[in-house]
């Protein structure tokens, strides 16, 4: 993996550039430097790295939505926040995809079957709204049920070129929908915009043991490749009988929630959002949820957890201008 001055973070258990091993151990399978540190070097970033940070300096925020597994609702999450962000129609949202073998953001924002067309400035990615457009594998796919079976270095080329290659034009939030756990695509993402400021990762889970085991190691990933937390999701956080009115946990807290694994990891909870039927209707259907239920008590969570994303958004921003400002 490359080294120096504003060099990507290693991914877990990288040989380094001195190893015989470089970019041949398991470790290097997907990394952007691999081919350069298996060649003997000297080791250089991916030209990839810099092209990508010249692209994504009309891109204001840039929010990582992860979650340790699968199935907690954060493709769902990662679209309402789209959803929440486009209602101000100042602002400029776009949504990528990079659940490259599962991805569901296509027929979660209601645009299944749209195709990608080609410009002279690149891609051009499918708009949902005047102000929301969206990215995803699923739009090159030639039907819905394809599979798609690629190893790391695939899917890391197809990130790559969804950064550097897509016509994003000027964005106020970029948000990325990552796969469940840590692995090629987590390690890609992060290295290609290591160069040009993360906001943060939004971290979604649902509050029983099972689920903040693997919540746990997605923070620790965090910290190891230096990726800021803005927060965590406590989603299917309860449910509220529509009729009774009566609060039920369907995934019982067993170990205190995230609630408790916050309070004791020192990391801000966003929120809670209540399971709701009409949620899963809604995105099988292509809706927006807020729109459909605005009165629902998971419609009010979101609503908040995106003013929180929002404040921290602007406080980052603030803090990171001072910081520039500072260096001049």
């Amino acid at each position: 993996m490359a080294e120096g001055p504003g060099a990507a973070p290693p991914p877990h258990g990288c040989p380094g550039t001195s190893s015989a091993r470089a970019g041949r151990a398991a470790a290097c399978q997907g990394c952007p430097s691999q081919g350069l540190c298996a060649a003997g070097g000297p080791a250089a970033p991916d030209p990839a790295i810099e092209e990508i940070k010249e692209k994504m300096k009309i891109v204001k925020h840039k929010i990582l939505v992860l979650s340790g597994k699968g199935g907690v609702g954060k493709s769902t999450f990662s679209a309402h926040l789209a959803h929440g962000l486009a209602k101000d129609e100042t602002k400029q949202i776009a949504l990528l995809d990079i659940d490259i073998c599962g991805p569901s953001i296509p027929k979660i924002m209601g645009i299944e079957g749209e195709q990608v067309h080609q410009s002279g400035s690149g891609w051009s990615p499918v708009y949902v709204e005047e102000n929301l457009c969206v990215m995803s594998v699923g739009f090159l796919l030639s039907g819905p049920d394809d599979a798609v079976i690629w190893r790391g270095p695939k899917k890391n080329g197809m990130i790559k070129q969804f950064l550097r290659d897509v016509d994003w034009g000027e964005i106020d939030y970029l948000i990325v929908d990552t796969p469940p756990g840590t692995s090629d695509e987590h390690l890609s993402i992060v290295q290609y915009l290591s160069s040009s400021h993360i906001d943060g990762a939004v971290i979604i889970t649902t509050p029983q043991e099972i689920s903040l085991q693997d919540v746990r190691k997605e923070i620790n990933f965090c910290h190891k490749v230096k990726l800021p937390i803005i927060g965590v999701v406590e989603n299917m956080s309860g449910f509220v009988c529509p009729k009774c009115k009566i609060e039920s946990q369907i995934f019982p807290p067993t170990t205190g929630g995230a609630e408790k694994m916050c309070q004791n990891l020192n990391i801000s909870l966003l929120g809670k959002v209540p399971l709701d039927p009409q949620i899963g209707k809604s995105c099988d259907q292509g809706q927006c949820f807020f729109s459909e239920i605005p009165e629902s008590p998971a419609t009010s969570s979101y609503k908040n957890i995106i003013q929180r994303i929002q404040e921290y958004c602007g406080l980052h921003h603030s803090k990171e201008k001072l910081s520039n400002q500072g260096m001049e």
